[in-house]
C-alpha cells in the first residue's frame, strides 16, 4: 500500500511537472505572440509615418524664385497628380500626393515680401509652421486668372449687405446645397410651359426613364437643341448632349416631319446642304436619349423648355440655368453673357455661322457646376446685373477686343478651379480686391477679413481645393505707406551690416586693416572716423553673417598692435539686433545652410564642391556674384541635408582652421531673398546709408509715419493671427499655400523720402511676391518666441 502512494504520489509530481512545463510553453508563445503583434503594430506605425503626404523643396541660392508658371503647375499637379496634362514639379516634389486631403491657397492682397522681411517678427506663426518659402516674381493678375478663371478679376462684387437683397440669396439662401435644390418643381415647370404628362397638349410627347426622388449625386447632363422654321413651327433639326465631364455623348441632325420654311441658319447653323443627306427622324433620337439617360438624370440647360417641347419628350428632373441665375420681375439673363461674366468664356459668335448646340449644352453645364459648387453667396457676389447694366452703358461691350483672341472669337481660358469642376471635384473661392473696395475704412477691411476667415473655416473642410483672399486694405497700399517700408527696411539693414571698431593706434593702415575685416565677408565700405579722440573706423559688409562673423571673432582681440572693440550703431532699430540674429539662426530659411567665408574669388561652385569634399551631407553650393561685374564673391552658402550635419561641418572647418586654413564660418542668417534684396538696393554704385536722427523731420510728419507703421504692424500681426486659426481648422495631411503676390506697379516717392529726411534715394520698383507652403500633419513646426519686433 505505501509502495503504491508513493508511486501516485511520484506520478502526480511528474504531471505537476508537466503541467507547469506547459504552462510556460503557453505563456512563452503567447509573450512571443504579443511581441509579434507589437512589431508589427510599430512596423505599421512607421510604415503609415513614411507614407504622409511630405514636400522636400529644392530652392535654394539663384534658384530661391519661381515663376508664376512653375507655382500654377505645382497647384495643377497638388489637385489632379498626373491627369490634365499635370507633372511632378522640380522645385517641390510632392510624396505620396495621392494620401493630401486637398488643398488651401490663402492669398494675403496688398502684401509683399518685403512686409514679410520688415515686419519679420509679427509673422511669428508663419515662421513657425511653414518651413519651406519660395519667392516670386511682382504679382500677377494673369496667375489669379488661371487660377480661378476670368470673371473672378473682371466681374464687380458687391459687400454683404447688398447681397442679402439680391433675388438668387432671397431664393436659395446664402449657405451651398447639393444638386437637387436647385431642380426645378413641379409647379416651377407649369409656371414656365414645361412638358409635362398630366398636360392635355402633351398627351402625346415621349417620357424619359427619368424616376424621383432626385438625389445629390445624381448625374448631370447638359442638352441643347436648334430649331428650323416648318408649316408646324419650330421643329427639331439638331441635338447635343454632354455628360458631366464635358464630353459630348450625343450630336445628332434631325431631318423634321414637315417641309422647311426658314433655316434659321443665323441661329441654329442649319443648312440645306447640312440637312440633305440626314435620315435621322424625331422618333430615332428619342429612342436614343431614353436609353443614353439613366435613371436620376438630371438634364441641364438653358430655356430648356423649348429644348423639350422640340424633342417632344416629357423628363422631370432638370435644372434651367435662365431660371437659376435668377433676376427681378421674371427677367431673364441671356446664355452668352452668363458665359462671359461667370465663366470668362466667348459663345455664339455674330458671324452668321449659327449656334454650337455642343457648345450650348457644354457651358449650361458648367454654369449649373459652377453655381452648386461655390454657392449662391458667391454667384451673388458677382454682381450680375450691374455687369450687365455697366455693359449696356459702355456700348455693346461684346465687340471690343478680348484678351486671347483669334479671328475675333475669344479663346476659352479654362482656369484650374473650372478645370477640377468638370472632373467632379469641388472647389471653393472667397474674398478679394474688388470686394474690399466696397468699404471706405480699415476698420471694415478687418472685419471683411474675419467674416471671410468664418466662413473658410466652414467651407474648406469640405472642399478638394480652396482660394482665400484677404486683403490688406487699399489705403495702406499707397506709394507714400510702400517708400516709407522701403526707407524703413534700407535703414535697419545699413544699421545691422554696419560695425565700429577701434581704438586703432595712430599710425594703423587702412588698405590693411581693409584686410583684416575681408576675411569675414565682402566688405561695402571702410572708412576713418574723424570725430573720435582716438582712430576708429567704420565698416559695412555686404551680408549679415560677415558682420556678426567680425563681431564674434574680432571683439576684443588684438588687431594691428592694439586691443579693440566691435559694436554696432546704438539707434532704435538695432536695440533688439541680438534676439533678432538669434530668430534668423533659428529660421526655417537657414536650417541646414552655413556661411563661410575666406574663399579665392576665382572658386567656382564646382571648385569649393571638390575643395569641400571632406565636409559630409553637403547637398548645395551657393557663391553669390557681384551684380555688376558678375565677380563671384569671396563667401559662400552651403546646403546640408540636417542641422546636425550644419554642426558637424563646423566643428570639422574649426579643425581645419586650427591647422592653418582660412576659411571662417557660422550658421547661416541671410535667407537667399533678403541677399538678392541687398545686392538690388547695391547695384547701381549706392550703399546703404545709416540712419540719423530725424532733426529737420517736422513733428506732424513724423507723427503721421508713426501712425502707419503702427498700422502696418497691427495688420500683419492680424494676418499671422487669422493664418494661425485657418491652419489649425484645417483637416490633417491638408495643403496649405500662403502667397503674398507683392506689387507689379513702379513707385517714385523721391519727394516723400526727401521731405522727411529719411532717405536720399529714389526708389522705383516693383514688390515682389513670397509664398510659403506647408502640410498639416507634417514634421514637427519650428518654435518661435512670441515678440512684436520689426525687422
Amino acid at each position: 500500500m505505501a509502495a503504491a502512494t508513493q508511486v501516485m504520489k511520484q506520478k502526480r509530481s511528474c504531471e505537476d511537472d508537466e503541467n507547469v512545463e506547459e504552462t510556460q510553453k503557453v505563456k512563452k508563445k503567447r509573450k512571443v505572440a504579443e511581441n509579434d503583434i507589437w512589431e508589427n503594430q510599430q512596423k505599421a506605425k512607421i510604415l503609415s509615418e513614411k507614407k504622409k503626404p511630405h514636400l522636400s523643396a529644392a530652392v535654394f541660392g539663384e534658384d530661391c524664385e519661381i515663376s508664376y508658371d512653375q507655382l500654377y503647375q505645382f497647384l495643377k499637379y497638388a489637385a489632379l497628380g498626373k491627369r490634365h496634362d499635370a507633372a511632378q514639379p522640380s522645385w517641390c516634389r510632392i510624396h505620396h500626393r495621392r494620401r493630401l486631403a486637398g488643398v488651401a491657397v490663402v492669398v494675403l492682397c496688398g502684401v509683399s515680401q518685403l512686409h514679410f522681411d520688415r515686419f519679420y517678427m509679427q509673422f511669428k506663426n508663419l515662421r513657425k509652421t511653414f518651413k519651406h518659402r519660395f519667392c516670386l516674381p511682382p504679382s500677377s493678375d494673369g496667375f489669379m486668372e488661371k487660377l480661378c478663371g476670368a470673371g473672378i478679376n473682371d466681374n464687380p462684387q458687391i459687400s454683404r449687405q447688398v447681397t442679402q437683397k439680391d433675388p438668387i440669396i432671397q431664393k436659395y439662401g446664402e449657405e451651398r446645397h447639393g444638386l437637387s435644390r436647385y431642380v426645378l418643381t413641379l409647379e416651377e415647370m407649369h409656371l414656365n410651359d414645361y412638358p409635362l404628362e398630366d398636360v392635355s397638349n402633351c398627351s402625346h410627347f415621349v417620357c424619359t426613364h427619368g424616376q424621383g426622388p432626385v438625389m445629390d449625386s445624381s448625374p448631370l447632363f447638359g442638352l441643347d437643341c436648334e430649331m428650323c422654321l416648318t408649316d408646324k413651327g419650330s421643329e427639331l433639326a439638331r441635338i447635343s448632349v454632354v455628360d458631366a465631364s464635358g464630353q459630348c455623348i450625343m450630336n445628332e441632325l434631325v431631318r423634321p416631319k414637315l417641309p422647311i420654311r426658314n433655316y434659321l441658319t443665323s441661329y441654329s447653323g442649319i443648312t440645306e446642304e447640312l440637312l440633305l443627306p440626314v435620315t435621322t427622324t424625331l422618333a430615332d433620337v428619342q429612342v436614343q436619349l431614353k436609353k443614353l439617360l439613366p435613371a436620376h438624370a438630371v438634364l441641364v440647360g438653358h430655356s430648356l423648355n423649348f429644348d423639350l417641347r422640340a424633342l417632344e419628350m416629357v423628363h422631370p428632373n432638370v435644372i434651367d440655368t435662365s431660371l437659376l441665375f435668377a433676376r427681378k420681375g421674371g427677367k431673364r439673363f441671356k446664355l452668352k453673357f452668363l458665359a462671359k461674366a461667370v465663366l470668362g468664356k466667348q459663345i455664339q459668335p455674330t458671324d452668321g455661322k449659327g449656334h454650337d448646340p455642343t457648345e450650348d449644352a457644354k457651358c449650361a453645364l458648367e454654369l449649373a457646376q459652377y453655381f452648386i459648387n461655390q454657392g449662391p453667396r458667391k454667384v451673388a457676389e458677382l454682381n450680375l446685373e450691374a455687369r450687365l447694366q455697366q455693359e449696356r452703358e459702355t456700348g455693346n461691350r461684346q465687340n471690343c477686343p478680348l484678351p486671347h483672341q483669334e479671328n475675333g472669337v475669344r479663346k476659352p481660358t479654362q482656369s484650374l478651379l473650372d478645370i477640377l469642376c468638370s472632373v467632379g471635384q469641388k472647389t471653393f473661392f472667397l474674398g478679394g480686391q474688388s470686394e474690399a473696395a466696397s468699404y471706405n475704412c480699415q476698420n471694415h477691411i478687418s472685419s471683411l477679413n474675419k467674416q471671410v476667415l468664418q466662413r473658410a473655416l466652414e467651407e474648406i473642410p469640405r472642399s478638394s481645393f480652396s482660394v482665400i483672399q484677404l486683403c490688406l486694405g487699399l489705403q495702406q497700399d499707397t506709394p507714400h505707406q510702400v517708400a516709407e517700408t522701403v526707407s524703413k527696411m534700407r535703414t535697419k539693414l545699413a544699421n545691422m551690416l554696419t560695425v565700429y571698431a577701434g581704438p586703432f593706434g595712430k599710425d594703423a593702415c587702412l588698405k590693411s586693416l581693409k584686410r583684416t575685416f575681408k576675411k569675414y565677408g565682402h566688405v561695402l565700405s571702410i572708412s576713418a572716423i574723424a570725430e573720435t579722440c582716438e582712430p576708429h573706423i567704420c565698416v559695412q559688409y555686404e551680408v549679415l553673417e560677415a558682420a556678426q562673423l567680425a563681431m564674434e571673432s574680432l571683439n576684443g582681440e588684438e588687431v594691428a598692435g592694439s586691443l579693440i572693440k566691435l559694436q554696432r550703431p546704438i539707434t532704435e532699430v538695432t536695440l533688439d539686433c541680438e534676439m533678432l540674429v538669434k530668430e534668423l539662426e533659428r529660421d526655417a530659411d537657414n536650417e541646414g545652410v552655413l556661411y563661410l567665408s575666406g574663399l579665392g574669388k576665382t572658386q567656382s561652385e564646382t571648385d569649393l564642391r571638390e575643395k569641400l569634399g571632406y565636409l559630409k551631407d553637403l547637398n548645395a553650393v551657393f557663391v553669390p556674384r557681384d551684380p555688376r561685374t558678375g565677380k563671384r564673391r569671396n563667401y559662400c552658402f552651403l546646403k546640408f541635408q540636417t542641422p546636425e550635419s550644419v554642426r558637424r561641418a563646423l566643428k570639422t572647418i574649426e579643425e581645419e582652421r586650427d591647422r592653418g586654413s582660412k576659411l571662417q564660418s557660422r550658421m547661416a542668417l541671410t535667407p537667399a531673398r533678403l541677399h538678392k534684396w541687398f545686392c538690388h538696393v547695391t547695384q547701381n554704385g549706392g550703399k546703404l546709408a545709416v540712419s540719423q536722427p530725424l532733426l529737420k523731420a517736422p513733428f506732424p510728419e513724423k507723427k503721421k509715419t508713426f501712425a502707419l507703421e503702427q498700422d502696418l504692424k497691427k495688420a500683419m500681426k492680424a494676418f499671422d493671427h487669422r493664418i494661425k486659426k485657418l491652419y489649425q481648422g484645417l483637416p490633417d495631411h491638408m495643403l496649405c499655400v500662403i502667397l503674398l503676390p507683392g506689387t507689379n506697379s513702379s513707385v517714385s516717392t523721391r519727394s516723400y523720402i526727401i521731405c522727411l529726411a529719411v532717405c536720399y534715394l529714389t526708389v522705383s520698383e516693383s514688390l515682389h511676391g513670397f509664398g510659403l507652403l506647408g502640410i498639416k500633419g507634417d514634421n514637427p513646426p519650428l518654435e518661435a518666441p512670441n515678440c512684436n519686433h520689426s525687422f
